[in-house]
């Protein structure tokens, strides 16, 4: 199966290499997607541009795909899935849910001549960065490309009931199942409406494509073989 991997804020591509890499020994397709603004060059790049980039790797997929979104980006696979219900099998939320219609879609951290970017890692101490080394946290700030504003403070639209009926697995590194469900019945109504949400755990930080790849990668060929 194809499967599209989209990195949160700040990453481009090439963070998925070493779980693309799994994957593709374990038969499956990956593509990891660089998005408008980050990675490509273009500061000017808005929300509309990531989504229709994301739509873009959908249709062009070899039949149906599942769409992996990381952190803020499980926006964006959310997103495929309202734009495409036809053509994606299958949801995998690494380490976020969907923002709900009508709010801004990353609207965090503050923004500077136009950008936002890597604010440091004072926001993540604890759960979330507590498995990156000194080395990983390091080339990680310095890779980090800022996002652009109008696609930080972009407005989420979601308008096919559809979405709903795409299966949805909630990946959980920095926080458990559990924890997971607590948040869907409480504050998600996304997941809360969705048909069909599994749940997966991960022995990781915010990010397990660094610090826990080929295990990622093996809870993702389960999902998409699962489909």
């Amino acid at each position: 199966m194809d499967i599209l991997l989209i990195g949160g804020l700040w990453l481009d591509g090439s963070v998925w290499e070493r779980v693309a890499s799994t994957l593709e020994s374990l038969g499956h397709r990956p593509v990891p997607l660089t998005l408008p603004g980050q990675g490509d060059g273009s500061a000017a790049a808005t929300l509309d541009d990531q989504v229709a980039a994301v739509v873009d790797a959908v249709d062009a997929a070899s039949g149906r795909a599942m769409v992996v979104g990381h952190s803020v980006a499980c926006t964006l696979a959310w997103l495929a899935a309202d734009r495409r219900p036809e053509r994606v099998a299958k949801v995998a939320l690494v380490g976020g849910v969907p923002t709900s219609d009508g709010r801004p879609y990353a609207d965090l951290f503050e923004v500077t001549d136009g950008v936002m970017p890597f604010p440091g890692w004072g926001p993540f101490q604890g759960p979330d960065a507590a498995d990156l080394d000194e080395t990983a946290r390091r080339e990680m700030a310095a890779a980090a490309i800022p996002v652009p504003e109008a696609v930080a403070r972009g407005v989420v639209r979601l308008t096919d009931e559809r979405r709903f009926d795409v299966p949805v697995v909630v990946v959980c590194p920095e926080f458990t199942p559990a924890q997971a469900r607590e948040w869907i019945d409480g504050d998600v109504p996304e997941l809360r409406r969705a048909g069909r949400v599994g749940f997966a755990d991960i022995d990781s930080g915010h990010w397990p494509m660094i610090t826990q790849p080929a295990e990622l990668a093996r809870i993702l060929a389960a999902a998409a073989e699962a489909a």
